[in-house]
Order: C-alpha cells, then structure tokens, then sequence
C-alpha cells in the first residue's frame, strides 16, 4: 500500500516525539521528580489500590480528583476545570476545539515543542516570536505586534519556560491578555518550583486559562494535566475530550497522593538542591548557566553534543538541545536530581570540560 496516498504530508514530514532509553542510566533529562515514597506510604497506597474496581469504567468527569485538585492548586471559586491525559492532551484539546477558518497559534520560541507539533498535527498555523538572546526575556513589541497582525485564536506562554527556567515579566504578560483577541494559555507545568502563577488572575482575565500538572512533583507516571477557565469555556472543551480519558487508577493514585505523600516536601528539597547545583555550575570554567524558577537548569558548553556523548557514555543522560533553535547553540538542559545524583553529574561534568579545555 502507498501510505503516502493517505497521511497527511505534514504529517508524514513530521518526526515523531523521541523519548531515549533511560534503562541503567542516571535520568536527568525529563523533568522528573526523582524522589519515590517511603514503605509505610507505599503500603497505604497498595491497600487503596486493592479496592478499586478495575473492571468498570472509571468516573467519566473525575469529580472528586477535580475537586481535590481545585483545593490543592488553589484554583478560584467560580472557575471550572478539565482533566486532559497530561498537559499534551490539554493543548491537543485547545486546538482541536478552536482549529479551522485560518486560525493560529501564536508561541514564543524556544518553548514547549509540543506547541508547535500539536499544531501541525491539528491543522492550526504555528507562529513563533523568538525571545530575547542575552537573557531569554520576552520581546514584548514584537509579541503585540504578532497578535496585531495575525489575531491568533491561541497564545501559549509557559511560565517558567521550557527549556529556558525563567518566569517572564508580569506587567508583559497583563499587556498580553489586554492586546489578545483570543485565549492566552498559561502553561504553569513548573508553578511548584517558581514564586508566582497566574492562577488567582482568572476572574480578572475572561481569556485567561491556566495549565498545570501533576507530572513534575512526583506523579508523572499517571499523566494528568488540568486546565482552569471561565465556566462557558470549559463547557466547550468538554465536547472535545474523549470520555474516561483519566484512568481508575490514575484517579485512585492521584487522589491519595495529594492527601497522603510527601509531595510538599519533596518540592521543596528540589528547590533546595537546585540553587545549589546552580550555584556549583557557576564555578565551572567553560560552562555558563542560567537561573531557573523550574526543576532544571539551562546550561551552555563548548561542544555540547560531545559533553552530551560523553556524559551518556558515564552512565548520565541529560536532554541535548544543540540544533533545536539557534538561540540554544550548544545548549544543554539537567533536571535537577537527587543530591547523590546531581554530584555525580558535576563531577563527570567538570572532569569533561576541563579535558575539552
């Protein structure tokens, strides 16, 4: 058969989303939290796993998990969420709901390459302002200047940014919502990590959502993403989810772990140990690394794929950004670790680039 008959041509030019084998590596590369839950914990979590009726569908609108969500995220009274498998499908749904009639999404860049896939993969047009070099901050005449001239259905910012760790100024982001004839997004898949959100901004902002996750304090496995907005427009997303998109166990799992793990604490251990890793990366000669309100840092070296390899080859995988936007030329990202593991990385780290001089 001629696939190429069928699929999409943007379809077929597009490469699909690669996630490298971690298996007996150090992983440092996904934003993770490294940190499981005690034995006791553990225990408690299998007996309510015990109880759980696999063999029926699970609650189509997670009511309950919503609710603790709301309570956990500090989401206002008066705005309504929905559940998506992860941020992915959150975004996946946006598009969905609001492609067509020569609709765009408009981005800054470097971000979330989700953006830009989602898009082409849904059929909207995908617009990229790049930030500025020196500091990864926003260029803000030439964001308004975009929504002025293309009047994007979407706006996507991700605050801190991914890949960059920065949280970009507030009063730009205000002008922002004002200027925008669409929705803003606000991606907050780091709000644990960073001193602000958005989030108690939604009765201000009819066009605001707000995007968060489980994924990156300690529940990534279980892939929930939750979107919070005005009430009419959640209705309407909601005719685009599928239904029982959020797993039983999922549902189960969250839900106790955000009444009964070490979530809290475990962030803040990683905020801790992430000013310290970056404050032991500005030590080292030939590396420069940006601050970050995220749980990883942006680091630049000389011959980075070659840090990249060697690293790998020393039992350390970290993500390789080199050639994916010319403002991370020799770029690579490290998620912040265990305090064990992030010694390991700057020991093999500084060992590399002092023998690459």
């Amino acid at each position: 058969m001629n696939v190429s008959q069928w699929i999409r041509p943007e379809i077929r030019d597009l490469s699909a989303y690669h996630v490298p084998d971690a298996q007996h590596l150090i992983k440092l590369d996904a934003m993770e939290n490294p940190y499981h839950w005690d034995e006791p914990t553990l225990k408690l979590w299998l007996q309510t796993m015990a109880k759980t009726a696999v063999n029926r569908y699970p609650d189509a609108h997670a009511i309950e998990l919503k609710q603790q969500l709301k309570k956990s995220m500090v989401v206002p009274e008066g705005s309504a969420t929905i559940l998506g498998n992860g941020s992915d499908e959150l975004i996946q749904i946006l598009m969905l709901a609001m492609a067509g009639d020569g609709h765009k999404i408009l981005t800054l860049e470097p971000s979330f390459v989700m953006y830009k896939m989602l898009a082409t993969i849904t059929g909207m047009e995908y617009l990229g302002i790049s930030l500025n070099q020196q500091d990864f901050s926003l260029n803000l005449p030439a964001f308004l200047q975009a929504i002025e001239q293309h009047q994007p259905a979407l706006i996507f910012l991700a605050y801190p940014n991914n890949p960059t760790g920065n949280l970009f100024d507030v009063s730009a982001i205000e002008r922002i919502l004002r200027a925008a004839h669409g929705f803003v997004v606000i991606d907050e898949a780091y709000a644990a990590f960073a001193d602000h959100s958005f989030i108690d901004k939604l009765p201000l902002y009819s066009n605001l959502l707000v995007m968060r996750t489980v994924s990156k304090i300690g529940l990534a496995g279980l892939r929930i993403g939750l979107l919070a907005g005005a009430p009419d427009v959640i209705a309407e997303l909601e005719k685009v989810r599928l239904p029982y998109n959020i797993n039983v166990l999922s549902q189960v799992t969250a839900l106790f772990a955000l009444q009964q793990a070490p979530l809290a604490q475990q962030t803040a251990q990683i905020c801790h140990d992430r000013q310290q890793l970056f404050a032991e990366l500005t030590q080292l000669r030939g590396v420069a690394v940006w601050p970050s309100q995220a749980n990883f840092l942006l680091l630049r070296v000389n011959h980075a794929q070659q840090v990249f390899n060697q690293l790998k080859q020393q039992g350390i995988l970290i993500k390789n950004l080199h050639g994916s936007h010319p403002l991370l030329d020799n770029c690579l990202r490290v998620t912040v670790g265990k305090p064990e593991e992030n010694q390991q990385f700057l020991t093999a780290l500084r060992e590399i680039v002092a023998n690459h001089g």
